[in-house]
């Protein structure tokens, strides 16, 4: 028998019901078009256009020219730790000591450990939706059962305490959200947290884990970080990284701030799984976070004016229903309205369609609005030039102009 023969039978069940990252597949689509000399816009991808910071690069070759080459404790070198602690105190008024900080491989590692250290079978995960995509896959994994609060586009796509509070049971063993939001790029206000966190506060089973990875990417008010609500404090597993802020997806690091049991449990994780994460990162990690913010604050204005950009070239196309980004990179349209339009007796039946549609017929990448739990949008990343904004936006304009 080939080696390439596929028998799907020896996989286990959580695998086979697993589904693929759609914002993965997409690239992967893309990727196969670029290979056969198509001009592709990669507007799917959540990765910042920018370089990692000069003194970053900087703190890194200087790690390789110490040999700090060996393996590194599990939970990641005590000097990250303390940086990391650091800047929870001083940025985000949040009280965790080192002990309670676990790096890992991005901040998509992190959410895994805290979601296989706290869930048993059919504990429930209310998840805010629009979700990030691996949300679902990672409960699941863990073998939870993820439960979906809806944020409405009249409402920024923020679901409210009210809603939050009517998908608790018994079985609620976690709430997760983005903020600001990937995808939609909202951003709850400290009064929209406070109110969620006084509705979970007495359901002392509930841990609440705020991913607040796109925290340096915010266009609006000052980041609230819900850990800083005294009720829940000791409830709040706060996940970060490098990846978005500093421009250093490459470089995979991210971090889990957490009660410590839940540390502890995820250091025990880790450990059978990945332990420490690179060495020559983590050095570069602790110069990112200790040092300066200029280029972090440079890179923040330009995607603000990015997002502008973008929400006012497709605001002048019928059909697209935008809400305003308040952070991280990304514009989350309604494009409902395309649905049951042909091209050439081709129908547009959902968001799929619609981005093939975009990818085939106008040369622009984006991700379906199912992947984040919004069939009637898709999602497109601002990351890029503006003048690829501009192209991109015109290629679509006409594409869709030929819907009949």
């Amino acid at each position: 028998m080939s080696n390439t023969t596929q028998n799907t039978e020896i996989l286990s069940r959580r695998v086979s019901e697993m589904e693929e990252s759609q914002t993965l597949a997409m690239a992967g689509k893309s990727r196969e078009l670029k290979a056969q000399g198509v001009d592709i816009i990669n507007m799917n991808l959540g990765e910042p256009d920018f370089k990692t910071p000069l003194f970053i690069q900087e703190a890194a070759k200087k790690a390789i020219d110490d040999g700090h080459f060996g393996y590194t404790p599990v939970a990641g070198i005590a000097p990250l730790r303390q940086a990391i602690s650091d800047k929870l105190k001083r940025e985000n008024n949040l009280e965790y000591a080192p002990n309670q900080v676990i790096t890992s491989t991005g901040a998509k590692q992190s959410i895994a450990n805290v979601m296989l250290s706290i869930l048993d079978k059919d504990d429930e995960v209310i998840i805010i939706t629009p979700y990030w995509v691996s949300y679902v896959g990672i409960v699941q994994l863990a073998q939870g059962k993820p439960v979906f609060v809806k944020g409405e586009l009249k409402n920024d796509y923020k679901a409210t305490a009210q809603q939050v509070k009517n998908a608790i049971t018994p079985k609620t063993k976690a709430v997760i959200f983005s903020s600001p939001c990937n995808p939609t790029g909202s951003v709850f206000s400290e009064r929209e947290l406070r109110d969620i966190a006084e509705v979970i506060a007495p359901h002392k089973q509930i841990i609440v884990i705020a991913d607040e990875i796109y925290e340096y990417i915010n266009f609006g008010e000052a980041h609230f970080s819900i850990g800083r609500v005294e009720s829940l404090k000791d409830r709040v597993v706060t996940i970060n990284g490098l990846s978005k802020g500093f421009a250093m997806t490459g470089w995979r690091l991210g971090y889990a701030a957490a009660p410590l049991t839940i540390a502890k449990a995820c250091d025990k994780i880790q450990g059978q799984v990945t332990s420490g994460t690179n060495s020559i990162t983590q050095h570069a990690a602790v110069a990112a976070l200790n040092g300066s913010r200029k280029e972090v604050e440079q890179m923040n204005k330009a995607y603000q004016k990015r997002g502008r950009l973008i929400k006012s070239l497709l605001d002048e196309i019928e059909g697209f229903d935008c809400n305003t980004p308040q952070g991280a990179f990304y514009v989350f349209p309604d494009v409902s309205a395309f649905y049951g339009k042909k091209f050439e007796e081709k129908p547009i039946n959902n968001s799929e369609d619609f981005s093939m549609f975009l990818l085939e017929k106008a040369n622009v990448a984006v991700v379906m609005g199912d992947a984040f739990g919004a069939p009637s949008c898709v999602r497109l990343s601002f990351a890029t030039s503006e003048e690829l904004i501009k192209e991109a936006v015109k290629r679509i304009k006409n594409a869709v102009s030929k819907l009949d």
